[in-house]
């Protein structure tokens, strides 16, 4: 009787077990409430345009509300910050980009207390976006090998315009110069829009900027296409090499990101759904031509795959904050 009892007893553990395991994951996820999506920025910038688009999606696909929430500030470290504290329920996402996910903490970690490779649990690459270096009408250059020349020629007298200290700009600019050896002083901006303004009117000699900001520029010959900072030439602008093409940078490969994110912690049948989801989004030709609109290209593969990929990112930024000493 009592071997018997013992197997009856293991038999209706098995099963209460393998019933916990049928449920949806963490109760009624994602029933309930809605999903908020936090975008680390302001409305109308390019992240900010992705998020509602994956918003959008993801609504239909889990059949639930999914808002976005932008909560600009301290170059995204606000928004993210929120996201970290946030209860890891499934509830809460951010849409994080490589400045406040992989660059912000190592520029000012008095101020940046996150540690994202810790605080967050990521879930999937949303897109990738070169960047374009660009020149005022008036700099007497046409490619990098002129603007490398003319800063060894004139050390210290070029400067060059980005939305500011410590973003991917900013490294992918440092990069260059010191694979260059080149002396070119950083004017950080608090905008794209503004940057594009004092470029076209010979207010600032170059620029590093997104391929969406840069590209209509470079079409309508207000400013000079210099490089593409992908491996490989942008379809809307076939005729601007990449920094790679140019002797003594072979190799050289540097894009902006947007990934989405969940708390640490948030339960790991949330985060393979949510993977899921967003490779079926990433997937559809709707959404990939609206990324190629932006200069983007959409992303895909598991959570783990982006987890990796944003850790190889901040090793890769850390060796240039280090090397450029740069500091907020």
């Amino acid at each position: 009787m009592i071997t018997r009892r013992t197997a009856l007893a293991a038999l209706a553990a098995a099963l209460a077990g393998s019933a916990v395991q049928a449920q949806p994951p963490h109760g009624n996820w994602p029933t309930g409430r809605p999903i908020t999506i936090i975008v680390p920025f302001s409305a109308g910038g390019s992240v900010d345009v992705v998020a509602r688009v994956v918003a959008q999606k993801l609504a239909e696909r889990l059949k639930t509300s999914v808002v976005v929430d932008n909560v600009g500030g301290a170059g995204g470290a606000i928004g993210v910050a929120r996201a970290v504290a946030a209860a890891p329920d499934g509830f809460t996402l951010v849409m994080g980009a490589d400045s406040p996910i992989a660059i912000a903490r190592l520029v000012n970690p008095a101020a940046v207390k996150y540690d994202a490779l810790k605080d967050l649990a990521p879930i999937g690459l949303v897109n990738t976006a070169p960047m374009v270096l660009v020149a005022r009408p008036g700099l007497p250059v046409n490619n990098l090998a002129d603007v490398i020349k003319l800063a060894h020629a004139q050390p210290g007298t070029l400067n060059y315009a980005t939305s500011g200290i410590g973003t991917v700009l900013h490294l992918a600019m440092e990069l260059i110069k010191e694979q260059s050896h080149a002396f070119i002083t950083h004017v950080p901006y608090r905008g794209g829009a503004q940057i594009v303004t004092d470029v076209v009117g010979n207010q600032v000699d170059l620029a590093l900027l997104v391929s969406v900001t840069a590209t209509p520029q470079i079409q309508s010959h207000k400013v000079k296409a210099i490089a593409v900072t992908d491996d490989k030439r942008l379809a809307a602008l076939p005729d601007v090499p990449t920094v790679a093409e140019t002797p003594g940078f072979q190799g050289y490969d540097m894009v902006s990101w947007t990934g989405l994110f969940a708390p640490a912690h948030t339960p790991a049948p949330i985060v393979e759904r949510l993977n899921h989801e967003l490779n079926e989004i990433l997937r559809s030709e709707d959404v990939k031509s609206r990324m190629a609109e932006q200069g983007a290209v959409a992303g895909s593969g598991s959570a783990a795959d982006f987890g990796r990929f944003v850790q190889r990112e901040q090793e890769r930024y850390a060796r240039i904050v280090k090397a450029a000493n740069i500091k907020e």
